[in-house]
């Protein structure tokens, strides 16, 4: 058993030989984009600021990936050595630029509970990003990057020893909790420096089988009452490690994803005082 996973016995048999066919995550990546309507997340946003409250568009996405993931569970799964876990943890990955510096960024990890509302992952956002904008030094993964740089040759030497104990079950969880590249998502926001949305790749060393790349707003077009309408979106970029659950699967959670974005309210309560969408 690994320090961050329980193997799954029960997976649908289609995904056990699609792990042995499929052997490396760029293999089975998937691509999608998910164009999410501003206006229903801007008035509540608007009106969480009327009452005091300051809650980033960033905290809405996460939000509701959370409260989707409890009820789509198999999002939460990844694929090692051939084998499919399901993650015992919400952990997501999140570069934050330093100030001043758009080509210098940390990242490290959050962690979410399922039962997780708005506020509670606006209150875990909001202290991530100032922690790793305020103090980056005391971040895990940059700790271990400079660590491994402190020393010629050790590099090369550690990212192959990682690679095998990761590959067997061995990696221990305090080099899991420091790596970028054991999460149940990875999250950029490209509108934050003017960018379009990308397909970002799912690492092939860790268990990242989900990356969200939110990329500048734009307008789509929609058919409503007989005419063509312009509604504007915020796209995301959507990679996905397809072993780990079928596209209907995963089709399903995205509608869920939205249903809760046009009506973040869902999010104040935690789940199981929350109404069925």
């Amino acid at each position: 058993m690994r320090a961050d996973g329980k193997r799954v016995r029960n997976a649908d048999p289609m995904h056990k030989i699609a792990a042995y066919i499929m052997d490396k995550r760029v293999d089975s990546m998937n691509m999608t984009t998910i164009d999410i309507p501003i206006e229903p997340i801007k008035e509540y946003l608007g009106k969480k600021r009327q009452q005091g409250i300051n809650i980033s568009h960033m905290s809405v996405i996460l939000a509701a990936y959370i409260r989707t993931m409890k009820k789509f569970p198999e999002l939460n799964r990844f694929v090692v050595n051939k084998k499919i876990y399901q993650r015992n943890e919400i952990a997501v990955g999140m570069v934050v630029l330093k100030p001043g510096d758009l080509d210098n960024g940390t990242m490290s990890k959050m962690y979410f509970s399922e039962d997780n509302t708005i506020f509670e992952v606006n209150d875990i956002v909001n202290k991530y990003v100032a922690e790793n904008r305020e103090t980056p030094e005391k971040n895990g993964t940059e700790k271990i990057m400079k660590f491994l740089l402190s020393i010629p040759g050790l590099l090369p030497f550690a990212v192959k020893l990682f690679k095998w104990m990761d590959k067997h079950g061995w990696l221990p969880k305090s080099v899991i909790d420091m790596s970028p590249f054991h999460m149940s998502l990875g999250l950029t926001n490209l509108a934050s420096i003017r960018t379009n949305h990308i397909y970002h790749h799912c690492y092939e060393f860790g268990t990242t089988s989900v990356f969200f790349a939110m990329g500048n707003t734009r307008e789509v077009a929609k058919r409503k009452g007989g005419e063509i309408v312009f509604e504007k979106c915020m796209p995301i970029g959507v990679t996905m490690d397809e072993r780990i659950a079928s596209g209907g699967y995963f089709a399903m959670a995205f509608r869920t994803m939205r249903k809760y974005l046009s009506n973040p309210e869902l999010l104040e309560t935690p789940p199981e005082d929350t109404k069925e969408i």
